[in-house]
């Protein structure tokens, strides 16, 4: 029996409207059942402020889905922190694999981005993972492993174990392919493993799986005993997909 809460955290990427948020909001609330996990919604941040006062009620925590690495200053575009944790976010994520790919976010960067988030005081949702190419090259651990190593560099386990680790496979995102509850499970418990080798509060650290996960695929995932929730893209967006996923999720 895993003794960590689960947390299941909504990544929109880039979708949604004010009528579109509300609408989710208030279908999510009728539709979830007795909170069994810890919920985040990460959303576009233009959407931010007005989320984080609507979702209180409901317990649902706010998160970006990025953040500058940068202290205020002039960074047209940028989004400092600070500013994130100004309107009432409480989590972020940082290495999406698609920051990683579309915009080029090497390890030190995403590292330092965790760094700027702790430092603000928020819980960063750290995403590591590998692509099609490496997989299939067997260099799969050796590559989330690196990714790790760069984020453990900079803010230590205790600051990593304040947020999540995610793992989320590439090759599994938003293709509707997705990694077997087996091979899930071997990374997060090599992960897990790698943490361990600086503390013990790896075993309190929330490992959690992201790509393609579903209402249909959710529960034989989250059953593995080193997945503790998960990071969903798609599903996230329909209300009714999402609350199944989190009640799939037992705390």
């Amino acid at each position: 029996m895993k003794s960590r809460i689960s947390l299941v955290a909504a990544n929109w990427k880039m979708n949604g409207s004010r009528a579109a948020n509300a609408a989710w909001l208030e279908a999510f609330g009728a539709l979830r059942e007795r909170p069994t996990c810890e919920v985040v919604l990460c959303a576009p941040a233009v959407y931010l402020a007005e989320l984080a006062a609507a979702a209180a009620a409901q317990r649902i925590a706010i998160g970006a889905q990025d953040v500058s690495e940068r202290a205020p200053g002039a960074f047209t575009g940028d989004v400092a922190a600070a500013m994130v944790a100004d309107v009432g976010c409480s989590w972020v994520i940082v290495g999406h694999s698609e920051r990683r790919q579309l915009h080029g976010e090497s390890d030190d960067v995403v590292a330092a981005k965790a760094s700027a988030a702790v430092a603000a005081g928020l819980r960063p949702i750290v995403c590591v993972g590998e692509a099609l190419s490496e997989r299939e090259a067997g260099t799969t651990l050796a590559i989330v492993q690196r990714q790790l190593d760069a984020v453990i560099a900079r803010i230590g386990v205790e600051g990593l174990a304040r947020g999540a680790l995610a793992y989320e496979p590439v090759w599994a995102i938003g293709t509707g392919r997705t990694a077997t509850p087996q091979q899930a499970q071997e990374v997060h418990a090599a992960l897990r493993a790698r943490v361990a080798e600086h503390s013990a509060v790896a075993q309190e650290l929330r490992i959690l799986y992201g790509g393609s996960v579903k209402p249909a695929n959710a529960a034989e995932l989250f059953g593995q005993r080193d997945i503790d929730g998960g990071l969903i893209g798609g599903a996230s967006l329909i209300a009714k997909d999402f609350a199944a996923i989190c009640a799939a999720a037992r705390g």
